[in-house]
């Protein structure tokens, strides 16, 4: 009887044993140590996003579609896909929360970021390079994106000047998943996009306002008229250009690739 006690312990233990065993291999090693390795991989993306569209010209490649980036790389780290590609500067943000993931050296991609607008709002659309070109020359665009990004972050932050004389209101559709382009932080949109179009709005003496949906839904909300205006770190592609009106580039995006740590 002590025997089998015993004999019944150490059973256990092992079965114990090989369970840790089984739940610590279940996240197979990268795989992933530059864009060529991604032929025939599993990669996941955000839904409307030109990593989107970069994925699927991927040899053999199978691609995960997600309504969020941090969706994709929750993923990522569960093993469920090989890689991510994405934005650089949300990359940087979801590494940085994320000690077992990194990016990989070489970019994947170099895009412009630019406003998009309704095909037929050509006097908006001039109006916003204007302002943007105005922006520029002052360095306000400099200094928003300095307070987003690099060693200054957070030392900088957009105020509207005292005293404007606001008639009208410019809707503005983004998707608050990508920061820091664009986040929700107590309730509220911020990020650069939401900061460079208030500056836009104060320059065009409107009001500001914001509605955050989702990515793949943003070009038909400009196509429709319930948005006048869409800021989301949206590329500028020539499929893009048949549905929409884009505005002078204010930023150059990389499209990065991130995976597991070796």
């Amino acid at each position: 009887m002590k025997i089998s006690r015993i004999g019944s312990l150490l059973l256990a233990g092992v079965m114990s044993a090989a369970m840790l065993v089984s739940c610590g291999d279940s996240v197979e090693p990268n795989s992933v140590h530059n864009a060529d390795d991604l032929e025939g991989k599993t990669i996941g993306v955000q839904i409307g996003t030109t990593g989107q569209i970069m994925a699927e010209d991927v040899k053999d490649a199978t691609v995960e579609k997600f309504n969020k980036g941090a969706d994709a790389i929750e993923a990522l780290k569960k093993g469920k896909i090989d890689a991510v590609i994405i934005d650089n500067e949300p990359a940087k943000v979801f590494v940085s929360k994320n000690d077992e993931l990194k990016i990989l050296d070489d970019p994947f991609a170099v895009e412009d970021y630019a406003m998009a607008m309704n095909l037929e709002n050509t006097e908006l659309q001039g109006k916003v390079n204007t302002a943007l070109a105005e922006l520029k020359a002052e360095g306000t665009l400099d200094k928003i994106m300095k307070n987003w990004i690099g060693d200054d972050v957070g030392k900088s932050p957009y105020t509207s000047p005292e005293g404007i004389k606001r008639e009208g209101t410019l809707k503005m559709a983004t998707n608050a998943e990508f920061p820091p382009y664009e986040s929700v932080e107590g309730g509220k949109i911020v990020g650069i996009d939401a900061d460079i179009m208030q500056a836009v709005a104060d320059k065009l003496g409107m009001e500001l306002e914001i509605e955050n949906i989702a990515f793949d839904s943003l070009i038909a909300e400009l196509q429709s008229k319930k948005a006048d205006i869409v800021a989301a770190g949206m590329t500028v592609t020539d499929e893009r250009k048949k549905n929409v009106l884009f505005s002078d580039t204010y930023a150059t995006g990389v499209q990065v690739i991130v995976v597991r740590k070796d």
